[in-house]
């Protein structure tokens, strides 16, 4: 790695964190593929074990000695500065000690990630970077082999994301799917029965359909407020509610994709 250390903000490299936001970064030109940020140590080190490349460092003097050891094979800047300067460059302070600038990698073909699974998630148009964070997070804890998100929902890779997830986001496999109109083939090609957690009248609660769960399952969310789209329900081959009380009808999609794992997980 190259140590260098920033006393002003000209260096054209220092662009990447540079009050951008994470639209921006996945437009950058070079590389193709764009880039994305990860912040704190302990994030950098999973997209690194995750084989994810970096393209430079940002952080404090006092956190040099924990990021040497994780770059020891990458010949890449290291920018260092003094708080408020990167403060300044950022707009944000470095409270969890460094942003790396990551390529972002290619996304895998969805039946390439279906092939050996058993559990994995969809998520349709969820726009809150909190809540696909946390349903990363539930998935990696609970058993779940990948997270499959439409073409609409919100970026795993953003920042908060990222956070949120505790660095899930980088070892949990996931990609984008194509319209329903070809997702529910690929889906049912693979073998997989699709579950969505919606409210119906016809809905099956959940402790009922998982005594009979079949071996390879898509559980299904959809968006906060709306919920799921005609089209993903048309595509789902059953309808499944969490069981509420006290006249709450639902939970947070977060929350309710913990439940659901939890009873769907893999006996």
């Amino acid at each position: 790695m190259q140590v260098i250390r920033i006393t002003d903000l000209d260096d054209g490299r220092l662009d990447d964190y540079a009050r951008l936001t994470d639209v921006a970064l996945r437009r950058v030109s070079e590389p193709a593929g764009g880039l994305y940020i990860a912040e704190s140590t302990k994030v950098m080190e999973r997209a690194l074990r995750a084989g994810h490349r970096p393209r430079s460092v940002l952080l404090q003097e006092k956190w040099l000695e924990d990021v040497s050891p994780l770059l020891e094979d990458h010949d890449v800047p290291v920018f260092v500065g003094e708080p408020a300067l990167l403060e300044q460059l950022t707009g944000f302070h470095l409270h969890r000690g460094a942003l790396a600038a990551m390529h972002r990698p290619p996304l895998a073909d969805p039946a390439e990630l279906l092939a050996d699974a058993r559990r994995v998630v969809i998520l349709e148009d969820i726009v809150d970077h909190t809540n696909v964070g946390a349903i990363f997070r539930s998935v990696a804890g609970l058993g779940a082999d990948a997270v499959l998100i439409t073409p609409r929902c919100a970026d795993p890779l953003y920042r908060r994301s990222v956070r949120v997830s505790m660095g899930t986001v980088l070892q949990v496999p996931w990609t984008r799917l194509p319209e329903w109109d070809v997702a529910s083939g690929v889906l049912r090609d693979a073998g997989f029965e699709t579950a969505a957690l919606a409210l119906a009248d016809d809905a099956v609660d959940l402790d009922t359909y998982a005594r009979t769960a079949p071996e390879r399952l898509a559980i299904l969310l959809g968006a906060e407020g709306d919920g799921l789209s005609a089209s993903a329900l048309a595509a789902a081959d059953t309808i499944v509610t969490i069981p509420m009380l006290h006249g709450v009808d639902s939970l947070n999609v977060a929350s309710a994709s913990a439940v659901a794992l939890w009873e769907l997980r893999v006996r």
